[in-house]
């Protein structure tokens, strides 16, 4: 074969991602004509065809998915090229850009950032979105790490590597009780308005499970996916709330909510998502370090003592009398 024209392949590559000669030359900025022109001539040093009809459609033939494998891994380290020579790795201030999932709550994005806020030559870009509006921008290293509540598994197409960073019970929170009355679950239940996640979230799943096991049907107030609305809800309403305790842990650390309880087999784990490269963000390894890859199952609590400036404040418990 002669030497590689990358042009061809990046008109190739755009094409076998749209499916759509018109849509690919739109995006380009070139004619359906050129476009043509430009992926016959690498059939032509390929020496097999790489696309077959399908209705206005065009698929991949058998070659043409090999060739597509090289193409994604040859633009994919061509963005990684980039965001390295253009955010900074080695300059004075370093560009760190961070996504999560719209639900994660926003203490716990900040207690994991804390350590470089303001002891570090770091310029953050935060952005956050549903996982699957996330990973694309992740595999395309337009972002360096992805924070979420749920953990993802490589494919055929993406390496993800995933990391936990803690893992913590779910709690009952509410307005502040007499001293020494003790919440009983679920006996206490009745006759309470619950604010609880949406049926999307994964903690409501298992908190459903729990009562369903329990014969237990809880009053809904609201059903909230937000977990900042979630938190004002809480703070607000004097309604109890199912919440991971990072959600409201200010309100709980100044008596403003009082812990009610622990709700049984209910957890929620929180993870960092990153692609393989070859160079991560140094800025990102340090954060990543003190966690093992994996996870061993911790409370956010336990991860806060293993990083100093992650200083989510003791919840203060009902007395157990």
């Amino acid at each position: 074969m002669n030497r590689l024209n990358y042009r061809h392949l990046e008109y190739f590559w755009a094409v076998a991602r749209e499916g759509h000669l018109t849509r690919a030359a739109g995006q380009l900025h070139v004619s359906q004509s050129t476009l043509s022109s430009q992926i016959r001539q690498l059939e032509g040093q390929v020496g097999q065809a790489l696309f077959e009809r399908d209705g206005r459609r065009l698929r991949l033939t058998a070659m043409g998915r090999i060739v597509m494998n090289y193409a994604e891994s040859i633009f994919a380290l061509g963005s990684e090229l980039m965001a390295a020579v253009t955010t900074g790795q080695e300059q004075a201030v370093q560009q760190l850009r961070v996504g999560s999932v719209s639900t994660l709550s926003r203490n716990f994005q900040e207690n994991f950032l804390r350590p470089v806020l303001g002891t570090e030559p770091v310029r953050l870009s935060l952005q956050s979105g549903s996982l699957e509006e996330l990973l694309p921008l992740l595999a395309s290293h337009k972002l360096d790490v992805v924070l979420a509540n749920r953990p993802v598994s490589p494919d055929s197409d993406n390496t993800w590597r995933c990391r936990r960073l803690a893992r913590q019970p779910v709690c009952l929170v509410g307005p502040p009780r007499p001293a020494g009355e003790r919440f009983r679950f679920p006996d206490d239940l009745a006759g309470r308005q619950l604010l609880l996640p949406s049926r999307a979230s994964d903690i409501r799943a298992q908190f459903d499970l729990v009562c369903d096991d329990l014969g237990v049907a809880p009053t809904v107030l609201a059903e909230v996916e937000d977990m900042a609305m979630l938190r004002l809800l809480t703070r607000d309403s004097g309604a109890v709330a199912l919440v991971p305790a990072v959600v409201v842990q200010d309100e709980l650390g100044s008596g403003l909510l009082s812990h009610y309880c622990d709700v049984p087999d209910v957890v929620e784990s929180f993870y960092a998502i990153t692609a393989e490269r070859r160079h991560q963000p140094a800025i990102l390894e340090r954060l990543l370090a003190p966690f093992r890859a994996g996870g061993d199952a911790e409370t956010s609590t336990q991860a806060a003592s293993r990083v100093s400036a992650w200083k989510t404040p003791p919840i203060p418990r009902e007395p157990d009398h």
